[in-house]
């Protein structure tokens, strides 16, 4: 018998993992969950070097926070060890009711290694901390390049807390990755992670009374291009902005919009050159007008256009930084996550969207595997 094919939409919320499922059309969908159930799941992401495998991040307020993983695209799921913080010079470690160290506070966000390493993890905390695994989540390390970063007593924490919540790997250099912390900026690393340096050239602290620093920008989230990685796309505290130079230089292109404060961006592996926004309004973090906006980027013309029309989802609608994702299917299909707990989608890049008929908790992250259909 032929296996189903399927799209999967991976989500984490409030009070779990959930798994959407739809065939190619991506018009009618099949939820499963919640796995994890009750605990808050801020990342859940698919590992597109190894068919199946996917990995979450969950953070319980009494337990604190643990890693998951699964071999069968989310049908089940077995523990695997989460960081652990390093003992500091001339203190004790944190013990918990078993005796054992204590881990980080919280997991932001789980990255796949380059395809050059399959077994590479890295894995981004609260607090301000980056962590590597090259056996697929059975042992940490910590990666002081940046854990121990010269400009670290200049961080400040986000509305979120402390966060390492964006790793970028380089798709054509294995050496080249870059990180944002929230509140602190990006980061770019060309030696394997080994050293960081700043990379926040052209992006205001509007906050500041001093807005040109070259640390302190609350970023919220960055990507790149899928065909370009010097080109890379910012939702950033203060507006929308482009790097074309590997992120040594930004320049901001959000201000045609009515606000360009916002959570998220994503990019879709058939649309080089363009990126997906969705505004928000900076006073309360929830959509303009009472109802949901998505826009689109072109670079090449460097003009947003709207993707949303009409009113599809309404209500004051926030989204977090994970919470919007693009598929690798042409035309590519768009999905936003709610705070609320609507996940509002479209197959055709736009040119129709719905919302998949189930309640589900306010959600901190979307992820989608359509490597079914992808050869």
């Amino acid at each position: 018998m032929a296996s189903t094919k399927n799209v999967r939409v991976y989500l984490g919320t409030r009070k779990g993992t959930y798994v959407a499922e739809s065939d190619k059309s991506r018009r009618k969908w099949k939820v499963r969950g919640p796995y994890q159930p009750g605990d808050d799941v801020y990342h859940v992401t698919p590992d597109p070097r190894a068919r199946g495998h996917v990995y979450a991040g969950v953070n319980n307020a009494f337990w604190g926070p643990s890693m998951y993983r699964s071999t069968n695209h989310g049908k089940t799921w077995t523990e695997i060890a989460p960081p652990l913080l390093p003992l500091q010079k001339g203190r004790k470690p944190a013990l918990g009711p078993e005796g054992v160290p204590q881990p980080i506070k919280a997991i932001w966000h789980i990255e796949p290694g380059h395809a050059s390493e399959p077994d590479t993890l890295f894995v981004g905390v609260d607090p301000y901390s980056l962590y590597r695994s090259d056996d697929r989540g059975s042992s940490w390390q910590p990666m002081n390049g940046i854990n121990e970063h010269s400009s670290k007593a200049n961080w400040n924490p986000g509305n979120g807390g402390p966060c390492l919540h964006t790793i970028l790997l380089d798709p054509t250099d294995p050496k080249r990755m870059y990180v944002g912390i929230s509140a602190a900026g990006m980061f770019r690393s060309d030696d394997g992670g080994r050293s960081f340096r700043p990379a926040n050239k052209g992006v205001l602290i509007d906050f500041l009374p001093d807005p040109v620093q070259e640390v302190g920008q609350c970023v919220h989230k960055v990507v790149l291009d899928p065909a370009n990685p010097e080109t890379s796309y910012r939702q950033d505290h203060s507006g929308i902005h482009v790097s074309h130079d590997g992120m040594q230089s930004w320049t901001r292109v959000g201000k045609a919009l009515k606000s360009d404060f916002g959570f998220v961006v994503a990019t879709a592996a058939s649309r080089p050159g363009q990126a997906y926004f969705v505004p928000l309004a900076g006073e309360t973090r929830t959509s303009w007008g009472g109802a949901l906006e998505v826009y689109r980027w072109d670079d090449r013309s460097r003009k947003f256009s709207p993707l949303i029309r009409g009113r599809v989802a309404i209500g004051e609608l926030g989204t977090h930084r994970e919470g919007l994702a693009a598929d690798a299917l042409d035309p590519p299909g768009i999905y936003v996550g709610t705070s609320t707990g609507q996940l509002v989608l479209s197959p055709d890049e736009g040119r129709s969207w719905s919302v998949v008929p189930h309640a589900f908790p306010g959600i901190h992250s979307v992820s989608v595997d359509a490597s079914d259909f992808v050869r």
